[in-house]
């Protein structure tokens, strides 16, 4: 019992902090002078440090000392003791807020310098320090009861389930046979959705319950209350953080008769191991298949397969001895690119030979070209002569 109510304190935590749950301290603040203004410039440097403000963590702290934003929502001055120079205010403010780095703000705001002195934290998220309050020794008597006299309802009254936190998030409702598969990492589809809450938004966080209120995992959803209402299909919400374990439902995917079917002809050989369709696969079985982008050019092979056996497969003789004819489909592009640039390699090829056989034809009479060039630029020369 030990062991899972750890299990389960720490997964409260975390659950809390996933959803950013505000938290509430009463802190005991030491000033290292008395500051000027007394009480009335405590208050006013409180109402100060409101807002959004810069912090910066401490130096022993557990995260990376890297500026950042933290809101603080209220601030309130409870007591003031002058000669011990103690500050005790209450304060309200976002997960991740350094107190220490606070009262540092706040002793340099006072011109005196401060730092903490206690810390007490009252309330995180829903878990307040006025109710589900008990001390040790309850606990103590409560487990001593459960292993003595097996009856467990003290210790009900102490330990309280994971959903006492989630209350105040939205929920939807999954049918049993889905839990399995989103505790394997699944998104929430419509058609394991049962019941919805209103007024939920496109990406708010949800939690997903089954239908005896146990929580699945939180969820980030994709569809508004409207959608919901009026869609069949569609992704409903986006898997965040899966807080039941698996194998607590039993898994209830691949029982459909089509996933029962396929299971069969992969044990019978006619699949390959990875359901993929090999020589031995039905025709009947590849045309019930839908199309799709990825298995559509495999699946009509395989149907063509037969019919293409089964037509005669003789051609004349005549067609060997003309030029090979390349058959170009609608989809092979680069293939008709290929042949086109093939058959003007070989005019090109043509009219290269054509022309060498040209030049040397024309080479004997390039002799009495030459003879004939002198006379025409004797004349150019007399002409120029003449000219002048």
């Amino acid at each position: 019992m030990g062991k899972s109510s750890k299990k389960e304190a720490k997964t409260e935590k975390d659950a809390a902090q996933e959803f950013g749950a505000g938290k509430e301290y009463v802190c005991v603040a030491r000033l290292h002078a008395a500051p000027n203004g007394g009480l009335a410039a405590i208050s006013r440097a409180l109402i100060t440090l409101t807002g959004a403000l810069f912090q910066r963590p401490p130096l022993i702290s557990a995260v990376k000392r890297q500026l950042r934003i933290r809101t603080v929502y209220e601030n309130r001055l409870l007591e003031y003791d002058e000669e011990r120079q103690l500050v005790v205010f209450w304060t309200s403010c976002e997960a991740g807020t350094y107190i220490r780095t606070l009262c540092v703000h706040l002793g340099l705001l006072l011109g005196c310098g401060a730092h903490m002195q206690e810390l007490r934290r009252v309330r995180s998220g829903i878990m307040g320090e006025a109710e589900h309050m008990v001390t040790m020794h309850d606990v103590l008597d409560a487990q001593w009861t459960y292993d003595n006299t097996n009856d467990e309802k003290y210790l009900r009254r102490i330990i309280l389930p994971l959903e006492a936190v989630l209350t105040t998030l939205k929920r939807l409702v999954i049918k049993d046979s889905a839990i399995e598969a989103i505790c394997y990492g699944a998104k929430v589809m419509m058609p394991g959705l049962l019941r919805f809450e209103n007024g939920i938004e496109v990406d708010e966080e949800v939690v997903v319950m089954t239908t005896k209120g146990e929580a699945v995992c939180l969820a980030l959803a994709q569809m508004t209350t409207a959608t919901m209402a009026s869609c069949d299909h569609g992704c409903v919400a986006r898997i965040k953080r899966v807080i039941m374990d698996r194998g607590t439902y039993p898994k209830r995917w691949g029982l459909g008769p089509m996933a029962l079917k396929k299971k069969q002809l992969i044990a019978d050989g006619k699949l390959d191991k990875h359901g993929r369709p090999n020589d031995q696969t039905p025709v009947e079985y590849l045309r019930s298949l839908p199309a799709t982008a990825n298995g559509s050019a495999a699946t009509t092979a395989a149907i063509a397969a037969p019919d293409a056996a089964a037509a005669p497969a003789a051609e004349p003789a005549a067609a060997e001895a003309t030029e090979p004819v390349v058959k170009v489909t609608a989809g092979d592009d680069a293939a008709a690119g290929d042949t086109v640039e093939v058959k003007e390699k070989k005019k090109k090829k043509k009219r290269k030979s054509e022309a060498a056989a040209a030049d040397g034809a024309a080479s004997p009479a390039a002799v009495d070209g030459t003879a004939e060039a002198t006379p025409k630029k004797k004349k150019k020369k007399h002409k120029e002569s003449e000219a002048a």
